[in-house]
């Protein structure tokens, strides 16, 4: 480790005791998510099983609820409930990632923990370098910086960022996030024998590729996944239009499902699927457990004109991440559902059976089950003190989510459609919301911030549904 490296790091160490009590005094502190300890979180970094031991990296500014010069925060778990805070990855402090240690992966080779990860840098004239460098563990928490192991090819912008890595038939292959320098966003494929040398392949899928028309100027964040035979392409476009109940976040994240022929370099797909429907996802990733679950952890949070008006920025932090979700391809469709573990979480059941109206009181941290003895015919709504509202219309087949903006106060909507409405899975944190609807066919998450004086939460109906709610623990 540098002098310079170990310098930042105590630095940081020294942001996280000068404010933690402001941090965790925080009534908008979230009670079984993963957050930083002080400053801002973004993207979910590294996520792999390693030994039993669940490790989650996510990228972190330390110094600012802003995005600045990016380090890798670190959380492990045996459980997926309790987690640990682990000393800090990766910190920008050598020249090929001196503004920031952006968003990569990690995989296990030999008994060690690889972590490959984008170093941005930005030179004085305003111009900016991106080189794709590596850092090997042989115990999972302290990493030898390796430096760049794949520079900037021809045609692309230094918009080129975001390694995913997986091994294939004995050798390894690499997707990056990228642009043309005709500002087409689109992700490129590199393979490897050692992991340190890397061959591009060339362009597998983007805009104006394999079908797509003009779908954005920037593709972040991709991750080739295999679900029920089929492979995914999972992906967050930048730049694109909306359209219909779809695209209305600045920027989005989905998938596209077909196959990639390694050979002939093309994946071949279907059309764009959005992962979530709510206001606060983005840079998901996934991994695949030792138990072989495809599991995934999102950015609860974006990058838009409303970020700096979150008001956990005056209690010196800002964002988190999803609750881990495994997921499941139907036909051609991802469902996702809580993992398993969280039931662990547990405490403080209740139920309620055949009603058409319920209210609960004095809710911070809950999970909630609905099930419709039918599909809901009329409609149903759901209100979340007073502050976000779940609505769904039967003769539409519309569900939608509305919550105040942090920046104007005003109502803004996402909506999405459903055939019907069968059964609601909803985790209520103090300052967040996550509602899987159908089994997780489709997903609203959110943050929101109510009067911290309103407790309550009301659900009333058409269809008579009855009701299950835990209070849960927290997760450190």
């Amino acid at each position: 480790m540098t002098e310079k490296e170990v310098l930042l790091i105590d630095q940081a160490y020294n942001e996280v005791k000068k404010y933690r009590h402001i941090v965790q005094q925080d009534p908008y502190r979230l009670t079984y998510h993963l957050m930083p300890p002080v400053g801002l979180l973004n993207d979910p970094n590294g996520l792999i099983q390693i030994n039993g031991v669940y490790h989650v990296f996510y990228q972190w500014n330390p110094f600012q609820t802003a995005h600045g010069a990016k380090f890798w925060g670190h959380y492990t778990s045996r459980d997926m409930v309790n987690w640990q805070e682990e000393p800090i990855a990766l910190a920008p402090s050598e020249w090929y990632e001196k503004n920031g240690c952006y968003s990569g992966s990690a995989i296990e080779s030999d008994g060690h923990l690889y972590l490959f990860y984008t170093g941005n840098v930005k030179l004085d004239d305003g111009t900016r370098e991106t080189y794709q460098c590596l850092a090997v563990s042989a115990d999972g928490i302290h990493f030898d910086k390796k430096g760049p192991v794949l520079r900037l090819p021809e045609g692309y912008t230094a918009h080129f960022r975001d390694p995913k890595v997986w091994k294939r038939n004995g050798r390894w292959y690499m997707i990056i996030g990228a642009q043309t320098l005709s500002e087409r966003g689109l992700v490129v494929l590199f393979v490897s024998d050692d992991l340190y040398h890397w061959q591009e392949l060339g362009a597998v899928g983007g805009s104006g590729m394999n079908g797509l028309g003009d779908f954005g100027y920037m593709w972040e964040c991709p991750d080739l996944i295999q679900l029920n035979g089929k492979e995914i392409l999972i992906v967050s476009p930048q730049g694109l239009e909306p359209s219909g109940y779809f695209y209305h976040n600045i920027f989005q994240s989905g998938y596209f499902t077909g196959k990639l022929d390694y050979k002939a370099v093309q994946f071949q797909h279907g059309p764009f699927t959005e992962l979530d429907r709510g206001f606060d996802f983005y840079a998901p990733q996934t991994f695949t457990d030792e138990s072989g679950r495809t599991l995934l952890y999102g950015w609860m949070g974006i990058t838009d004109e409303s970020e700096p008006h979150h008001p956990t920025i005056g209690s010196k932090w800002v964002h988190a991440l999803t609750i881990p979700r495994e997921l499941d391809l139907r036909g051609d469709h991802i469902f996702q559902k809580p993992v398993e573990e969280l039931k662990k979480l547990r405490n403080e059941e209740m139920s309620l059976e055949s009603r058409n109206h319920a209210s609960l009181d004095g809710v911070g941290s809950a999970e909630v089950v609905i099930d419709f003895q039918c599909s809901v015919k009329g409609t149903f709504e759901a209100d979340f003190r007073h502050e976000a509202v779940l609505f769904y219309d039967s003769l539409k087949k519309e569900i939608s989510l509305k919550r105040r903006n942090v920046k104007t106060g005003l109502w803004e909507k996402r909506i999405c459609c459903i055939d019907s409405l069968e059964k609601l899975h909803i985790f209520i944190d103090h300052s967040s919301l996550e509602i899987f609807i159908n089994d997780g066919q489709e997903v609203f998450t959110a943050r929101y911030f109510p009067n911290l004086d309103d407790k309550e939460i009301s659900f009333d109906g058409t269809a008579p549904f009855s009701l299950r709610k835990w209070n849960l623990g927290g997760v450190y």
